[in-house]
């Protein structure tokens, strides 16, 4: 294992977040902090209780859960995306480095921001509504685990993109649409029956309850079903980046 190559790229990245600190980490923050004000503060003064809890601090998990799907997505796939477009990917690839120093390299380093961002959320989160957190061990394993699994979504996506408008494609009308309509602003057991059952196909309904769960001990769908569900996904992404090394899909492109 070269752990100077792996080293080299996950700090290489994460110098790129210092560098673009605003946009990186400040812009999330604010937006989510928007969401708290608008949601929690205004709109959850009037929607009352949901279960044991204020509105305010059910929707914590599933804004964190939103901010860290969209940059988990954002990091990964832009962070290899640009060697591609500057033409700096030949070097990586003529490097003495396998193609999993290479993937521990850009996917640790983007579930890495992806984590200090959902931690920083967390934080702010605590200046607008009071929470607690029932299960430390299990929030952070979802943390983690999702922050990986998506952070190797968009590397596949990274890949896949030819342009610059494609890397925003699936994270804009597809990621951002199912995280919203899973249940990260209410509980799906307030739809009516059929669209309970269609809600279960989304498969970010799944993330978003077991992480709410580690929060606060509720759910609307097994937590034994959403943890099955995060491995299945990291699974199907790893599968997806072997692949990719394995055929050299648009690697050099």
């Amino acid at each position: 294992m070269n752990i100077h190559a792996i080293r080299a790229i996950y700090l290489f990245e994460l110098h790129r977040t210092w560098r673009t600190l605003m946009q990186s980490i400040a812009t999330p923050v604010i937006s989510t902090s928007l969401y708290f004000v608008v949601f929690g503060s205004a709109i959850g003064s009037r929607m009352g209780q949901m279960g044991s809890i204020t509105y305010g601090a059910f929707i914590v998990p599933g804004l964190i859960m939103l901010a860290l799907l969209t940059e988990s997505i954002s990091n990964a796939s832009f962070g290899i995306y640009m060697p591609k477009w500057s033409g700096t990917i030949f070097e990586v690839l003529s490097a003495p480095i396998s193609y999993v120093e290479i993937i521990l390299g850009y996917v640790g380093a983007a579930a890495t921001k992806s984590v200090i961002l959902g931690t920083i959320i967390l934080i702010t989160a605590r200046a607008f509504v009071p929470f607690e957190i029932a299960h430390p061990f299990w929030m952070i394993a979802f943390l983690l685990l999702i922050a990986i699994t998506f952070s190797l979504f968009g590397f596949i996506i990274g890949i896949w993109a030819d342009g610059f408008d494609k890397l925003q494609v699936i994270p804009a009308l597809i990621i951002t649409p199912l995280t919203f309509l899973g249940g990260s602003f209410y509980s799906i057991n307030m739809l009516p029956p059929f669209w309970q059952k269609l809600t279960l196909f989304n498969p970010v309904v799944y993330l978003i309850n077991g992480f709410r769960w580690s929060f606060y001990d509720i759910a609307d769908v097994s937590v034994p079903i959403s943890i099955g569900m995060t491995l299945v996904f990291l699974a199907l992404c790893l599968t997806g980046v072997w692949w990719i090394f394995k055929t050299g899909y648009r690697l050099k492109n």
